[in-house]
């Protein structure tokens, strides 16, 4: 792959909304190129800025604009094909139920694996949920950001369940 070509392909997705991509996305978006030259070239382009790789097989366009959702955005690619959404303390501190307003740190449930990864941009922290999809589905609610977002309810008890700090919960708001 070469540059300009490099550049007018993620511009192009950039314009759809297209921003964070695992390895098998860009596999598919330059598929002339080797499994060797891919990695090679992907190597330049975060080497030039153009690609930033905040977390290993994921690589965000540092052109697109970028909205308040970046973290929520690198969640999905990270656990594509499975049901997350943000709960602990993340959501908690979204409806007032705790003061303390995470900064640096989005905290968000899956059916996938557990993890931690620091990025650029914040850390995100997974936690395994062995839930039911219609209950997922069911206790969770909409938002305007790319994942869904726990009730209040859920994510005290998603809290609970994973056994986390609960002294900053606001007695009168639960």
């Amino acid at each position: 792959m070469n540059k300009l070509e490099a550049t007018r392909k993620l511009e192009a997705l950039s314009r759809q909304g297209r921003t964070v991509f695992l390895l098998r996305d860009l596999q598919k978006i330059f598929p002339e190129d080797s499994p060797h030259a891919l990695k090679a070239g992907l190597l330049r382009l975060v080497d030039e800025e153009i690609l930033c790789r905040p977390i290993k097989g994921v690589y965000v366009n540092i052109f697109s604009p970028k909205d308040s959702y970046l973290l929520e955005h690198v969640v999905k690619a990270l656990r594509r094909g499975e049901y997350t959404y943000v709960s602990l303390e993340s959501a908690l501190s979204a409806y007032g139920i705790i003061s303390q307003i995470p900064v640096d740190r989005l905290t968000v449930m899956t059916t996938g694996r557990s993890g931690e990864y620091k990025t650029p941009w914040g850390t995100i922290e997974l936690t395994h949920t062995s839930r039911s999809i219609l209950n997922i589905l069911d206790a969770t609610v909409e938002t305007q950001s790319p994942l869904k977002q726990a009730t209040p309810a859920t994510a005290i008890r998603d809290l609970r369940r994973a056994g986390r700090n609960t002294h900053l919960l606001d007695i009168k708001e639960e």
